[in-house]
């Protein structure tokens, strides 16, 4: 068994994946959408497989609720699998 098989095993054991999916959207989600989308965001947050964006900015709410098919996609390649269903921006 090699380090990655085991570590996949436990994070799987004590279910530990959607942790690790909100620590990495967090951290990428500055580099993928720019510091200028960065500075008005207040919050990310991944609740099962939906992800909630808070935008501080109305036009920019908007802007990026047209968008969310692509946010997803974004970061499930960022993820490296599937796991982003749906992406709300409120």
């Amino acid at each position: 068994m090699t380090i990655k098989e085991a570590l996949q095993e436990l994070i799987a054991a004590y279910k530990l994946k959607p942790k690790l999916h909100q620590t990495n959207i967090r951290s990428a989600w500055a580099e993928l959408m720019g510091p200028a989308i960065a500075k008005y965001t207040r919050e990310v947050k991944l609740s099962g497989k939906i992800l909630y964006i808070t935008i501080d900015s109305a036009p920019l709410r908007q802007e990026l609720s047209y968008g969310r098919e692509k946010i997803k996609n974004l970061l499930n390649e960022t993820l490296g699998e599937a796991y982003i269903e749906e992406v709300i921006v409120r």
